[in-house]
């Protein structure tokens, strides 16, 4: 009998969602105040491309050699180093923000501008270990619903950290939000400390870097499954992924406050829990390929959907309903990630999966910008849904492995005693 909590079971992973519900909190919550200080002083959506530029370029950079160290030393260390980091960060940027008219006067959006890098370079060291490290936590079999719920853990932070943070920006200003998500960083830097370090094999001390590295991009290119997952969902969030434009939306569309802002960008979020509790239930092991295509489609045709839309309501409801099918497609693809790679090489295929995915979305909100200042704000968005539905039809010819490919729980049982206490 299929078990909807199974992974709740396990007592490292209970504060690992819970280190990364608070962490996604604040890093939304960030995202939102970033984007509305730097439109509210530019009126500039190509701005706002800018900053996920400015954020893609560190990530990237270090990504792969943050991979390789989460294949060789401790993953919880590198999670701790680069979340105290980011708490650190995140300190000196709400100081700038409690004087933030002289701030800005005196050094225009630089401050801005190196923070949002800052976060970036964590981030590539970040997401490699977080991913490798979370996969230790559950025995294989549990793989599917630890997808689910640590997807469900993201997307409730992603609802609640924009909300909030476009409340208080409107009613506090930035100084007080940006304190609140430095603190929720620091609640997640505690929970880490809570999970016992898991060890790691050490099997690439006897070769070079280099060589180790290859070693992991010869294994995702490889294998078909994992590469077709990845590059669809590269190119779909690369051209259909206008969220960075909703400061844009909000003051020329629909015009609206920060706080309205903030509920808009938690809206996908919100339809992703709806969806990641509907997967934890009846996850998408049959058909799973199909599902995954499908589900980016209708992705794309929501962002059509928004982009038209000029009603709060309506854009509401489109983008929760991009939430629902982007989150089929990330529990399938996380999956995949997870089932498809051997523990040793988790950190370095978890690396190429962050460049992949992870930047994607900064990328993509570069493009967005850069479409809205050629095309305008809504044909943009518009070219931009129809290309993710392009790249379906292209992956479903291409690709008729990912199409045709079915979740299967693993037999195995290693470490598969959880801890309750």
């Amino acid at each position: 009998m299929h078990d909807p909590f199974e992974a709740w079971r396990y007592r490292d992973f209970r504060f690992f969602v819970s280190a990364r519900l608070a962490l996604t909190m604040g890093i939304l919550m960030q995202s939102v105040i970033v984007g509305w200080i730097v439109y509210k002083h530019t009126r500039d959506p190509w701005q706002l491309g800018l900053i996920g530029l400015i954020e893609a370029i560190p990530t990237i950079g270090v990504a792969l050699y943050g991979g390789y160290l989460a294949d060789i030393i401790s993953r919880r260390k590198i999670i701790l180093v680069a979340i105290g980091v980011m708490v650190v960060s995140s300190g000196i940027i709400t100081y700038f923000n409690f004087n933030s008219a002289g701030t800005y006067a005196r050094f225009g959006l630089i401050p801005i501008y190196i923070y949002v890098a800052a976060i970036g370079f964590c981030r590539g060291f970040l997401s490699s270990a977080v991913s490798a490290f979370g996969a230790q936590l559950v025995p294989k079999s549990v793989y599917p619903n630890m997808s689910s719920w640590n997807s469900s853990a993201w997307h409730l932070g992603a609802v609640i950290g924009p909300a909030i943070g476009g409340f208080l920006y409107d009613y506090f200003d930035a100084g007080p939000t940006c304190l609140c998500f430095t603190l929720l960083m620091a609640v997640s830097f505690v929970c880490y400390l809570f999970i016992p370090p898991k060890p790691v094999a050490n099997v690439l001390m006897t070769e070079p870097i280099i060589e180790s590295l290859k070693q992991g991009i010869r294994f995702v290119f490889h294998n078909k499954i994992l590469l077709g997952a990845i590059t669809l969902d590269l190119f779909a969030v690369l051209f259909g992924d206008a969220i960075a434009l909703l400061p844009a939306f909000a003051d020329k569309v629909l015009h609206i406050n920060a706080h309205g802002m903030g509920l808009l960008r938690s809206a996908p979020a919100l339809g992703a829990i709806t969806m990641a509790i509907w997967l934890a239930y009846n996850p998408p092991l049959h058909k799973s390929g199909k599902k995954l295509l499908f589900a980016v489609a209708m992705f794309g045709l929501c962002m059509i959907g928004f982009a038209l839309s000029t009603n709060f309501y309506l854009t509401f409801f489109l983008l929760a309903l991009g939430g629902m099918f982007d989150n089929v497609s990330v529990v399938i693809r996380s999956t995949i990630l997870q089932t498809q790679t051997p523990d040793e090489m988790r950190g370095r295929v978890s690396s190429i999966n962050s460049i992949f995915i992870g930047s994607s979305n900064e990328i993509g909100s570069f493009v967005s910008g850069s479409l809205a200042r050629i095309f305008t704000l809504v044909p943009s968005v518009i070219i931009g849904g129809i290309a993710s539905i392009g790249v379906v039809g292209i992956a479903a010819k291409v690709a008729p492995q990912l199409l045709n490919y079915e979740i299967r729980k693993t037999d195995s049982h290693s470490n598969d005693n959880p801890t309750n206490d």
